[in-house]
């Protein structure tokens, strides 16, 4: 199936105009028009070769909303012209125990990704959602509840997930207390779905000039982190902490923060290793989890609950001629708080 897209040919080009074919549709397929596609840090990384195995092309994305066009003779539940999501993965063994628990996103054969690894005949590279249509197996396929913003919708699939699935496994509900540390495109995720839950929530921030956005997406409280005793006087407040921050730093003034038992989720990748004291882990008997998006029930549950709470993400639509600028501005924290690709511009 031919089609245009963007894709990176070098870790240090930017990405250009690229013409591929996607696989033609199978048994169990869905061919999607995709309309639009977000921008995560992690294509960014992917694109240039930062974690070290990107093969070249490469299309990034992994945040798509479009429409079904087609469908393999044995698919039933989708319809041509129905409104769906495509996320992170899109294929996995479907046969080991974390993928009958509905876990796909750990599945011990090793998930396929929508872009950078290698389809199921082994030697076809995957390649995103810069793209004007993609082929996925009708089992990786997203219905969208009917009155999102498609557009704004786009980021769910993997900043939206990547949020929900430690909130709501840390048991966070009406009455919790939660704090988000850092106030970007997994933080508004997290503070907006933290307080759908009913929780609670307070932001940590070092940047005053987000205690007005904070507010304004459902926190109740915003602490500048870089005051002085800051942290120090919130100690044993928590139920959980969502740690959306990417970059190195300590966890020991977040880990005491927590009531005893409470959680520290961590969702941010940070290139280097994390430090923490382990005392306050161990005299309160409090975790740090690590979580990883979420499984296939997980993602529709998230874009379910979000139908039924009207939440969507804060975003700015691009064309693609605009993905290499985007790109510059999201590592500087330039955008409120996630870019979108309009892929019917390609």
């Amino acid at each position: 199936m031919h089609t245009r897209g963007y894709a990176a040919q070098a870790a240090d080009t930017p990405l250009a105009p690229f013409t591929f074919a996607r696989r033609a549709l199978g048994e169990r397929d869905v061919q999607v028009a995709i309309d639009f596609c977000g921008i995560c840090h992690s294509d960014i990384h992917f694109a240039r070769n930062e974690w070290g195995f990107t093969a070249y092309p490469c299309v990034p994305g992994h945040e798509i909303i479009g429409r079904v066009v087609a469908t393999g003779p044995s698919v039933s539940r989708l319809a041509a012209g129905q409104r769906v999501g495509v996320g992170c993965f899109v294929n996995s063994c479907r046969v080991c125990s974390r993928c009958q628990r509905g876990q796909e996103n750990y599945c011990e054969a090793g998930v396929t990704m929508t872009y950078g690894s290698m389809e199921a005949d082994g030697v076809t590279p995957t390649l995103g959602g810069y793209a004007t249509q993609i082929v996925v197996d009708d089992h990786f396929v997203f219905t969208l509840p009917d009155g999102l913003d498609p557009a704004a919708s786009a980021p769910l699939l993997c900043a939206g997930i990547t949020t929900y699935t430690p909130l709501r496994d840390a048991g966070i509900t009406k009455g919790s207390r939660v704090a988000i540390m850092g106030l970007g495109g997994l933080g508004h995720m997290g503070v907006k779905l933290a307080a759908s839950f009913g929780a609670e929530v307070t932001v940590l921030s070092r940047s005053p000039e987000k205690e007005a956005d904070a507010r304004k997406l459902g926190a109740h409280e915003f602490v500048l982190t870089s005051r002085a005793g800051a942290l120090e006087a919130l100690a044993g407040r928590y139920d959980g902490i969502l740690d959306t921050i990417s970059a190195k730093h300590d966890l020991t003034a977040a880990v005491n923060c927590l009531k005893p038992g409470g959680t520290l989720m961590l969702v941010g990748a940070a290139a280097e290793p994390l430090e923490f004291n382990a005392l306050p882990l161990l005299f309160g008997g409090r975790r740090i989890n690590g979580s990883l998006v979420g499984g296939i029930p997980d993602t529709q549950a998230l874009l379910d609950h979000c139908g039924k709470h009207g939440i969507t993400s804060d975003i700015e639509l691009i064309t693609p001629d605009q993905i290499n600028h985007a790109y510059e501005r999201t590592l500087k924290g330039d955008v409120k708080y996630r870019f979108v690709i309009d892929c019917s511009k390609f």
